[in-house]
């Protein structure tokens, strides 16, 4: 009985470490966002704001270094016709633990689409977009975080389409931001 005793204790005991651990494996964000679309490459001079939601995974695979895959969708109405953009992008991020504050910056890079319609006509375009920036998530227990503000960049980059058959160029953007805040689930 002796034996059994010592051995919980030291099994015990060496568990601290791993208790202390504070890098949880798998992170699940998910909440609100705000795109905003600045002038395109080619085309007017306006921006238009977008409301929406992001969702993303990240994989931890070491202390400060990850994978995280991102997916959102944001929706406005301009002038009657109703826009909606997603996008599905992926990449590496990287973190650290500052007490309760971890502050991470990825660079994700991935497809975007965009659809517009009005009535009961429509159109798409498909495309890529790279995004970069970071955030600060607070910590509100070993399960739960808080994601206080994640800022990225937004390029994009969407090829030609044909409406009614007439052939409408391509375009792209780089004037753009994507603001989001919102929930993290820490496994």
């Amino acid at each position: 009985m002796r034996k059994f005793y010592t051995v919980v204790i030291l099994l015990g005991l060496l568990s601290f470490p791993l208790m202390a651990q504070d890098n949880p494996k798998v992170e699940v964000f998910g909440g609100y966002q705000y795109l905003n679309i600045g002038s395109t490459n080619n085309g007017p001079s306006s921006s238009q704001g977008f409301n929406g939601w992001d969702a993303s995974a990240a994989f931890n695979f070491a202390k400060y270094l990850g994978v995280e895959g991102d997916f959102s969708g944001s929706y406005a109405t301009i002038d009657g016709v109703s826009f909606k953009i997603y996008t599905y992008s992926g990449g590496p991020v990287v973190s650290a633990q500052a007490g309760r504050i971890k502050p991470f910056a990825h660079v994700l890079i991935g497809g975007i689409h965009l659809s517009g319609s009005e009535s009961s006509n429509s159109v798409s375009w498909n495309g890529y977009t790279v995004m970069a920036g970071g955030g600060l998530d607070a910590k509100v227990n070993r399960a739960l975080a808080v994601r206080l503000v994640q800022a990225d960049w937004v390029y994009y980059n969407l090829g030609s389409t044909t409406v009614a058959g007439i052939s409408v160029p391509g375009f792209s953007g780089s004037k753009n931001v994507r603001i989001a805040t919102g929930i993290v689930f820490r496994f």
